[in-house]
């Protein structure tokens, strides 16, 4: 019997997924604004987006194990209450040290709302729709990537302008003149607070996981590890997240020290279509998945990325703005695919190797410090030729994964019918 969907919930997580997106996606086009106002060096930069990615690590097993002795409804409420006192010390106090200990913070809440709410999305929207709701959920946190560089950018805009209406009057008095961009960690302190205000008063549906989508106990996550396969898809999300970020947090500060972009406008809004160029290849991606094997479309995607990469970095001012930007365009698909090729590749246990394969988003942490270090060392240029690396081991999934099952396409469908 099919249960009802929950639409109050759903919305709710598809908010939550927004605002995880929102807080996550705008370090990288702050990241000019950190090096200059804190006078960091590429290094120094890095250990900024490795504080917020390394919760991930921390965070995301312990909380896949918490769950289920507390309900989900407490996870969320705790998460928000971290993530708030993570932006009000940063918005109260900025400084490089409170920014690390802030972004630490907020990371260890959106790891925590991660693992809750995918799960808890299935419950609410009726495991029939998961599908639907799933890829809604990744358009809506695509959509929001794309909106907080803008947002970002009409902030400091203004209130470097002096604009006193509405909401700028009230923030006038709390950011300093020559720090524009905490207004935004005062943005993140009150959407916080909202989130927390609205979780608490909400009525939340119990969620029944099946034995395979339960995590197991720290053995579970031990003995998957002893696999090959799982040790290959680790770093195949680790290196997944390390790009996407590598990319995104970097090349804003790339284009202003190389091209001379405003970061607050240029830089911000290249960093904009990134997100929203992804979003669309998404939609196209979903498309495509049921034309060709996942495998082929990751090869065929990724080479394209890596060409965009390269112009990017050896590109004119111009092509490099472009280029940068498109990339996100053809990464769009790397994520799903590996995630899912990674899940059909084990018979068991799949609860336990999803909070793995999340854990893997501490890749974000490392890459990053790795580029900064490099650049400190030979030019963030050639730092960021880092990124071949990873990409090519994404490239590489596209030849030696061997799934248990293969995405349904058009084609096969038809084979299997007949």
């Amino acid at each position: 019997m099919k249960s009802k969907p929950n639409y109050y919930i759903v919305a709710l997580i598809m908010l939550t997924f927004f605002v995880i997106s929102f807080l996550t996606n705008v370090i990288g086009p702050l990241s000019p604004e950190f090096i200059k106002d804190f006078k960091l060096s590429d290094l120094l930069a890095g250990v900024l987006p490795f504080a917020f990615f390394i919760a991930y690590g921390v965070m995301s097993i312990p909380t896949s194990m918490l769950v289920q002795k507390y309900n989900e409804k407490k996870i969320m409420v705790a998460a928000f209450v971290v993530a708030f006192l993570g932006s009000l010390l940063l918005a109260a106090e900025p400084n490089y040290l409170t920014a690390i200990l802030s972004l630490f913070l907020i990371g260890c809440g959106m790891a925590m709302l991660q693992v809750v709410i995918n799960p808890l999305l299935r419950t609410a929207g009726g495991a029939e729709n998961y599908a639907f709701t799933s890829v809604l959920a990744q358009l809506i946190f695509g959509g929001a990537s794309f909106l907080s560089p803008l947002v970002y950018s009409y902030m400091v805009v203004n209130l470097n302008k002096g604009n006193h209406a509405g909401v700028f009057s009230l923030l006038q008095p709390l950011v300093p003149q020559n720090l524009t961009w905490i207004s935004l960690y005062w943005l993140f302190t009150v959407m916080a607070l909202l989130m927390f205000v609205i979780i608490l008063v909400s009525k939340f549906p119990k969620v029944e996981l099946a034995n395979d989508e339960k995590a197991g106990p720290w053995k579970t996550h031990v003995d998957l590890f002893k696999k090959p396969v799982v040790v290959l898809y680790f770093i195949a999300l680790f290196c997944y997240v390390g790009t996407e970020q590598g990319v995104s947090y970097w090349m804003s500060q790339f284009l202003f020290e190389y091209h001379h972009f405003d970061p607050q406008t240029t830089g911000a809004d290249a960093v904009a279509y990134f997100w929203g160029l992804m979003l669309i290849g998404g939609l196209i991606g979903l498309v495509l998945l049921k034309l060709m094997d996942s495998r082929k479309l990751l090869i065929s995607f990724t080479i394209p990325a890596m060409i965009c990469l390269t112009l990017g970095l050896f590109g004119s001012a111009q092509v490099s703005l472009y280029a940068f930007s498109i990339t996100g365009f053809f990464m769009s698909v790397m994520y799903p695919i590996i995630f899912s090729l990674a899940l059909s590749s084990v018979e068991e246990d799949h609860g336990s190797f999803a909070g793995i394969l999340v854990t893997g988003i501490f890749g974000g942490a490392v890459v990053q410090v790795l580029i900064g270090g490099l650049g400190n060392l030979i030019g963030l240029r050639y730092g960021m030729t880092f990124l071949y690396l990873t990409f090519g081991y994404m490239l590489s999934i596209g030849f030696w994964a061997k799934p248990l099952i293969t995405n349904e396409t058009i084609f096969n469908k038809k084979d299997k019918a007949s």
